[in-house]
């Protein structure tokens, strides 16, 4: 009789902490775990508040067009609608110099300098084609961000790679970033951390390197030196799976983050184009949009 009370009472105590286990994973091996849904509501609340702040664009109809129907955002001279991200006007650290937008580098990384801080034009586009020159330091890291948002949290802006996609500019040959990561997907035109560029044709560091985006209806495309390297799909199944593979996965360390990215560009579907401060020297010219609206 002793046996069978002590047995009873090992099975309830048993029971009593099986019942106080939680799913802490978003993982596909959960999906028939008895405790997925708890896991699920807690995720959803545990997403802190955020705003996207709707600061004043610039009229494009200011902006001279070429004669292939591109505004030109950057004509060699003047930074004239580029502001920090976050900021009302040009930080610091970048300037227009010999024809090119051109980050003074810090050499503190993704630290910045005072001063210092993304840059982007204060226009949001959404189908759009995107071309600009690009050319690197040695051992130097930058990138090409679009469709982004300005969104506090806290009463901070967070960072702008939170919201946006980012077509990586790195000196591969030099920089650790060009190792790390998954099949290249950090190197040069990659689409930065999620899908690397193919075939990887960047041009060595001092060089000039051309990019071309095509935002059109979700559709993605990125071009290295007159090649398709990478496609995507946004707002898409795929995308979202894409999402879960990557550091903006849902319950990880920048839940924000996938919340934006799933609808990447907002109800509107259009954003910001920016240009990273990762604390290098980078130089950017001949940057123009050609609106496919």
């Amino acid at each position: 009789m002793k046996k069978t009370l002590l047995l009873a009472s090992c099975v309830a105590m048993l029971l009593a902490s099986c019942n106080q286990k939680k799913c802490q994973c978003d993982c596909s091996s959960c999906q028939n775990c008895e405790y997925k849904q708890d896991a699920t509501a807690e995720a959803e609340t545990a997403v802190p508040e955020y705003e996207i702040v709707e600061n004043t664009q610039v009229d494009l109809s200011e902006y001279a067009q070429d004669e292939d129907g591109y505004y030109v955002l950057y004509d060699g001279t003047s930074l004239k609608g580029w502001r920090g991200y976050g900021q009302a006007d040009v930080p610091a650290s970048w300037e227009s110099a010999d024809g090119a937008i051109h980050l003074k580098g810090s050499g503190t990384g993704e630290a910045q300098a005072e001063g210092g801080g993304d840059l982007i034009f204060a226009h949001k586009f959404g189908n759009f084609t995107l071309e600009l020159e690009y050319k690197i330091s040695k051992g130097g890291n930058s990138g090409i961000f679009y469709m982004a948002q300005e969104v506090k949290s806290g009463g901070e802006y967070l960072p702008i790679w939170q919201s946006s996609s980012e077509y990586q500019v790195l000196d591969n040959e030099n920089h650790v970033d060009a190792q790390l990561g998954v099949d290249g997907n950090r190197q040069s035109a990659s689409l930065y951390d999620m899908i690397p560029a193919k075939p990887q044709n960047a041009h060595p560091f001092g060089e000039w390197n051309k990019v071309k985006i095509v935002v059109f209806k979700g559709t993605v495309i990125h071009f290295q030196n007159d090649e398709k390297v990478l496609e995507y799909h946004l707002w898409t199944p795929k995308w979202e799976e894409m999402l879960a593979d990557s550091k903006f996965c849902k319950n990880g360390d920048f839940p924000i983050a996938y919340e934006l990215l799933k609808n990447m560009g907002g109800d509107k579907h259009e954003g910001y184009i920016g240009l990273q401060d990762h604390g290098d020297d980078v130089w950017y010219r001949n940057v123009r949009v050609k609106v496919m609206d």
